[in-house]
């Protein structure tokens, strides 16, 4: 069972950037595929950015691209997102996912993924 910890939250005026990190408690973790979403008060999950488990494959959700990095650090067992340029729309509590498959079918899906953290605040002032 891999357990997935957020950290890096907080808030940020709008047009600034914080990096959100995703350490995983087993070194299983980098087989696996890596995930972020976000969910905002009265919005479902929605799917944010992915890396697949060797990081040779990512997709970004429209909303994010160009602004958005996801990376990983195979020695640290941990996934980054790097955010910039930032929105008050970007508000919401980001999540972190690990997904057992190594293909890229679905990876938006929230149903895809095998473990989850706890999530971590982050809000944007306009």
């Amino acid at each position: 069972h891999v357990q997935l910890v957020e950290s890096g939250g907080g808030l940020v005026q709008a047009g600034g950037s914080l990096r959100l990190s995703c350490a995983a408690s087993e070194r299983s973790f980098r087989n696996h595929g890596a995930g972020w979403f976000r969910q905002a008060p009265g919005k479902e999950r929605e799917f944010v950015a992915v890396s697949n488990w060797n990081g040779g494959n990512t997709l970004y959700a429209d909303s994010v691209k160009g602004r958005f990095t996801i990376s990983r650090d195979y020695a640290k067992n941990t996934v980054y997102l790097q955010m910039n340029s930032l929105k008050h729309e970007d508000t919401a509590v980001y999540y972190c996912a690990a997904d057992q498959s190594q293909s890229m079918v679905a990876v938006r899906d929230v149903s895809r993924y095998d473990y989850w953290g706890q999530g971590t605040q982050v809000t944007v002032s306009s």
